[in-house]
């Protein structure tokens, strides 16, 4: 609670509610979040998700300068209030009037969850018979395979690293960045070490048998054999001839789930 009219000189943020996380926003974070937004003249709500029953998802790098501004470096799982002055908000007002240039703003914000830029959890042991996968120096996966071998015939998937965040389910939008390769010949067939998102049920079969019930964080190792990925290959590019195994590396950076 606060007298109205309220105002404030720069931007600033108090924690009411810690994390006992350790994963912090950053300005390139994509986060989940509820919210109420206040007028500080009015002392009047003029926006929230909590009345619309649906937590918004954004880019920080897309919001007003004093939701970025308040929201980086603040822990996943904290509530926080932020305070901004109408310069770091709506300068010229918003188009339903419930802002007047001149007004500073509160948001009580719970934050929910965000991406991570890179994989984040425990290691896991190699599984044998797998292909092996190293990083370089910028933490790109280079997948070796024995192309002598016979590939396998049935979906293999194994965990690289095990992240702490949501799990993936059928119904889940995921952000990734992966890479993958031809078995037979150890020659990388997509190289998209940049992250993206997609729904999973629109994905090959492949990934969407191999990364349900894997966790945001995780770095996954699938090898896919072709009735699961392109049994008829792939004409637009990347090509791809048909009956090709395919192996992939996939970070996942976020899920989130209905």
């Amino acid at each position: 609670t606060f007298e109205s009219p309220w105002g404030i000189a720069s931007t600033t943020t108090r924690v009411l509610r810690p994390s006992d996380g350790t994963q912090q926003l950053t300005q390139d974070s994509v986060v989940t979040m509820h919210y109420v937004g206040i007028n500080g003249t009015t002392g009047e709500i003029f926006d929230s998700s909590y009345e619309r029953g649906t937590a918004w998802t954004t880019a920080l790098a897309t919001v007003i300068p004093g939701f970025r501004l308040g929201l980086e470096g603040q822990s996943v799982g904290s509530r926080v209030l932020i305070g901004m002055p109408s310069s770091d908000g709506y300068p010229e007002g918003n188009q339903d009037g419930s802002i007047n240039p001149g007004d500073s703003l509160l948001f009580v914000i719970d934050i929910i969850s965000a991406n991570f830029e890179e994989v984040t959890g425990e290691p896991v042991e190699p599984v044998e018979g797998m292909p092996s996968v190293t990083e370089d120096n910028e933490g790109v996966p280079e997948a070796t395979i024995d192309t002598a071998a016979e590939p396998p015939a049935e979906l293999q998937v194994a965990p690289l690293v095990e992240g702490p965040g949501a799990a993936v389910t059928s119904e889940s939008v995921i952000q990734v960045k992966y890479r993958s390769w031809v078995w037979a010949s150890g020659e990388v067939f997509e190289d998209a070490w940049a992250p993206q998102s997609g729904r999973l049920e629109g994905l090959i079969d492949g990934w969407r048998q191999g990364l349900e019930g894997q966790t945001a964080g995780s770095r996954v190792l699938l090898v896919v054999p072709p009735e699961l990925a392109y049994p008829e290959g792939r004409t637009t590019a990347p090509s791809i001839e048909p009956d090709q195994t395919l192996v992939y590396v996939i970070d996942i950076l976020d899920v989130q789930n209905p």
